[in-house]
């Protein structure tokens, strides 16, 4: 789950991190209010900022320096509302001005394909730090973060030695690092960026921005970051699939796919778009997996997500038993259309193996409802899928 940066600023300064004053407005009149709140200890300067979840803000005028009170809501005004790369502005952050002598840039990340974490840090920091990564990467220090170690003191040193850090302001981001280090491992976040962390004038180390990825599958050490989604933006069937319990991303096709297990359903994924190629292009419709319990109310749970997206023509039912033998997968069918009814009104196409295979499909064979169509192999399948979808 990606934040908002107002999100981040709080979370930051949650575990120590320094940061300026922040106040989240969705009004000019909040904007207003929250900028006499701000003014007077910011030396006369507020910055109102869009809160989306996509970089470039600023280039976009997305971001802009207020005076006033009047001033701020005026800026407010002119953002609120506006379409930033697809994103449309819902609220600002009215932050508090800073005296800026240098900017620097700082993250650490989750490294997937080495299997530990990784901390980037350069001096030069800003909007430009895409570009820098790309046309001078030497200026964009890259060090391994153990995950067993984490970023302690000695970590933090090596990253501030690396990237160039000056004598004077060394000390301050290594301690800097390590709080936001904090952040990273007691959120469970796979991201912690910020651009820029900042030298004022007093020489003070400040997180001007933040932009923070949280790991969903510690959701249940951190109930807490339920409060922190973006319901309204959230699409809709993936909401009510998350309410169900189940593991399901929206996809732009035309096959619904339910499986038992992550790789089968990957799996699935590849043989539907390769059997839509020669039946007018249609795709996979989303990735849905029920894991081990296909009952008839996790069964009935999923297929009321899919037959809710008007872009599926037909689902593919693409189960193999193990722990879960296909016999108790086939009672599940059955009885989920039986309880969706009439709402059961597109194909479904269902490959059953493994355990209790034939059981499982004397079961569905029994029951012959007229919308089911039972393949016995997995291509087979995908391709009826496909058919039914395209006519």
């Amino acid at each position: 789950m990606d934040l908002f940066e107002y999100q981040a600023r709080d979370l930051f300064e949650k575990h120590g991190v320094p940061v300026l004053g922040g106040i989240v407005a969705t009004t000019p009149e909040e904007a207003r209010a929250a900028a006499e709140q701000l003014l007077g200890d910011s030396g006369g300067v507020v910055v109102v900022k869009a809160q989306v979840k996509i970089g470039g803000r600023g280039k976009a005028g997305g971001v802009k320096v207020a005076k006033s009170a009047q001033e701020a809501a005026d800026r407010a005004s002119e953002i609120l509302g506006m379409d930033i790369k697809g994103h449309t502005v819902h609220r600002v952050m009215i932050a508090a001005g800073a005296d800026i002598a240098e900017e620097y840039y700082f993250s650490v990340l989750l490294d997937r394909s080495e299997r530990r974490y990784l901390a980037m840090a350069s001096v030069e920091g800003g909007m430009e730090i895409e570009e820098l990564a790309v046309e001078r990467p030497e200026a964009l220090a890259r060090v391994p973060v153990d995950p067993q170690v984490g970023i302690d003191q000695a970590k933090a040193d090596e990253i501030v030695a690396a990237a160039g850090f000056a004598p004077d302001v060394a000390p301050k981001v290594a301690a800097a690092i390590q709080k936001l280090w904090t952040v990273y491992r007691e959120e469970d976040a796979t991201l912690v960026e910020v651009n820029p962390l900042v030298k004022t004038g007093a020489g003070d180390v400040v997180a001007l921005d933040g932009k923070v990825t949280l790991d969903a599958n510690a959701d249940f050490r951190h109930p807490d970051h339920a409060e922190l989604e973006d319901k309204a933006a959230a699409d809709p069937l993936e909401a009510k699939a998350k309410a169900a319990g189940l593991n399901y991303v929206k996809l732009d096709g035309e096959v619904g796919i339910i499986g038992n297990g992550a790789g089968l359903v990957m799996s699935t994924l590849d043989v539907v778009a390769y059997a839509g190629e020669a039946h007018g292009g249609v795709k996979p419709a989303n990735f849905l997996d029920i894991g081990g319990g296909a009952s008839a109310a996790v069964m009935s749970a999923g297929l009321d997500v899919i037959l809710n997206d008007p872009q599926v023509k037909s689902v593919f039912v693409n189960v193999f038993g193990g722990i879960t033998a296909c016999d108790e997968v086939a009672r599940g069918i059955v009885q989920a259309l039986e309880i969706l009814g009439d709402k059961e009104n597109k194909p479904l196409v269902v490959r059953l193996d493994g355990n209790a295979v034939e059981e499982g499909r004397a079961i569905l064979a029994e029951a012959a409802h007229p919308l089911v169509t039972v393949v016995d192999t997995m291509d087979g399948a995908a391709d009826k899928a496909a058919e039914l979808a395209n006519s």
